[in-house]
Formats: structure tokens, C-alpha cells, sequence
């Protein structure tokens, strides 16, 4: 897969097929669409482009999507896509005067004469251009001018998939992590550099690698106990993850995110970790003492066993 930073790159490509979106997640339903867009262009000889944007659109236009937390950091988007045969991913800035573009200019400037589209995959309420005022009946009147076909998903197609980005976002919030993984049809992950914490878990026999999420969009599932599948130097390790704020431990807002590897004692301060979640364990809660908290953790681990093994 080549990754295009905005469109000026993307040049003398065989009769692309693209689709447009910003696959957030790259769910069940955005796998449809690449599974689609690969089979027109193998019919036609073509290659397949996914056109996305970054920042998100609802960042840029509305000031209450500030704080939309995202399922993918960009660089998981780049790796996830690369799993599903895309040939071209083309990453275009998005700011407030590209929103601005009438949705005839977007379609006669950016997908004919820059991206020279050959196929066009779209969902059946896909919009478009300034105010969202394009729509899959004005794509149909601009391809016959422009000589383009459009390949339309319709809503029984995504009907019958039944999955947003959104809902898997409401999924995490609530930590049900079956669901989401359901609705992604992979795993949800988080990544990080592991630093220093206070060192209490080692002292009670289950030391924990404190994780620092750098992208602040990344989207954190609810507090709890989690069973989790950790990634490190090329190996994959079970575990078990806390999100919270530690009530037993110390009284404060500031949450952490901290995971026991089974069976692991290396140092690993400084080091980018992958956190693959497989299920909720428990919701977090304060125990009476750490001793109770103690019992509880071997509970957690023997949970966490048998759903990881």
C-alpha cells in the first residue's frame, strides 16, 4: 500500500477505483467497502485508492466535536488498512477552507482532474462539498459529464451490516469490548511507552507497566479490569489491564492505565507497548485494604487465564 500525504502525489495511477470516507476503526462496514472496490478493480485492471482526511472533518467543523475521541490514531489506521489489499491510501489535510468547496468543484477538481477516478464506490447517503449539499444523485449527474461510473452501496448493504464508528465508540465507553471487537471485526488497541509509577502493584506481587497514551484523540475504554493480549519487542504475552483511577491505592481524579504481564519481569521503562483487548473483566472498584485488593487481583488473573488461554 502507498500512502499519498495529500493528493499532488498521486499521479499516473491505472484506472482507480476509489472510495472516499474517514474510515475510522476500519470496521466491518469500511471492509465491505475495500472488499468492494478490490473486486472492480481487479475486474478492471485498476488500482484502489481510499481518499480520507485528517484531522477529522467534525473537528474542524464543529466546535463540539473538540472532544470526539477517535478509535484509530492515524498511524493504526495506516497499519489496519494495509491489511485489506488497499493499493493507495491518500491522506488529504482537511481545514475549513477545503469544506468550503462547492460539491460540483469537489467532484470535477479533486476526483476527475486530480485523482483522474475511474470508479467511484460511495454509500447511498454519502455527502458531500460545502454544507454537505452533494449527495449520490448529483455523483450520478457528474459522471455521465465527466465519464466516470458510480458504484453505489446501497442502504440494504449497510442495513444489513448494521455497525458506525460511532456505535463501537459507545461500545468502548460503556468497556464492552466484545462488542466493539464484533462491530471492528478485529481487536481494539491501545499503544504506548511504558513509565514509572509508584511501584505499589510490585509490592503486592502484581507489578504493572504504566502506560503513556501520546495521541490525546486516542479513545480510552471505561474504567475497569481487562483481559488483554500485550505486544513488545516482537512478543505477545497475556495480561490483564487496569483503567482508573486506583481507588484502593490513593485518592485522585488523575487516571492511570497500568498492565500485569503474566509471568514477565523484564524493565521495560521507555519502551512502545501494543495493548490488544480481548474482554471486561470487572467494572473498577475500592476495596476495604490492599490485602482484599490482593485477593481480588488473583481473582482477576485466573479470570483473565481463562478467557486469554
Amino acid at each position: 500500500m502507498i500512502v499519498h500525504s495529500g493528493i499532488s502525489s498521486f499521479k499516473n495511477i491505472s484506472s482507480p477505483v476509489i472510495t472516499v470516507g474517514t474510515f475510522d476503526g476500519v470496521h466491518v462496514g469500511h471492509q465491505k467497502i475495500l472488499n468492494k472496490i478490490r473486486t472492480i478493480a481487479n475486474n478492471n485492471n485498476g488500482e484502489t485508492a481510499l481518499l480520507t482526511f485528517d484531522p477529522h472533518p467534525r473537528k474542524v467543523l464543529f466546535n463540539s466535536s473538540n472532544s470526539l475521541k477517535l478509535i484509530n490514531t492515524l498511524d493504526e489506521k495506516i497499519n489496519l488498512l494495509s491489511n485489506y489489499g488497499l493499493d493507495h491510501l491518500i491522506i488529504h489535510p482537511f481545514n475549513k477552507d477545503f469544506s468550503r468547496i462547492t460539491p460540483t468543484s469537489y467532484v470535477r477538481d479533486l476526483l476527475v482532474n486530480q485523482l483522474n477516478v475511474a470508479t467511484l464506490v460511495i454509500g447511498y447517503n454519502h455527502q458531500f462539498g460545502r454544507n454537505r449539499e452533494g449527495d449520490i444523485t448529483l455523483l450520478h449527474e457528474l459522471s455521465e459529464v465527466y465519464n466516470f461510473n458510480v458504484q453505489e452501496i446501497n442502504a440494504e448493504e449497510i442495513n444489513e451490516i448494521k455497525v458506525s464508528s460511532t456505535k463501537i465508540r459507545e461500545a468502548l465507553s460503556m468497556g464492552d469490548i466484545l462488542q466493539a471487537n464484533n462491530y471492528l471485526g478485529h481487536d481494539f488497541t491501545l499503544s504506548g511507552e511504558v513509565i514509572e509509577g509508584n511501584k505499589i502493584g510490585r509490592s503486592i506481587g502484581f507489578p504493572t507497566a504504566n502506560i503513556s497514551i501520546k495521541d490525546e484523540e486516542k479513545i480510552i475504554p471505561a474504567n475497569g479490569v481487562y483481559a488483554v493480549k500485550v505486544k513488545l519487542n516482537d512478543q505477545c504475552f497475556n495480561g490483564m489491564m487496569n483503567i482508573g483511577n486506583r481507588p484502593t491505592i490513593e485518592e485522585t481524579n488523575k487516571s492511570s492505565i497500568e498492565v500485569h504481564i503474566f509471568d514477565f519481569s523484564d524493565n521495560i521503562y521507555g519502551l512502545e507497548i501494543e495493548i490488544v483487548f480481548k474482554a471486561h473483566i470487572r467494572k473498577e472498584e475500592k476495596f476495604s485494604d490492599i490485602d482484599t485488593l490482593k485477593k481480588q487481583l488473583i481473582n482477576d488473573q485466573k479470570a483473565a487465564l481463562d478467557l486469554l488461554l
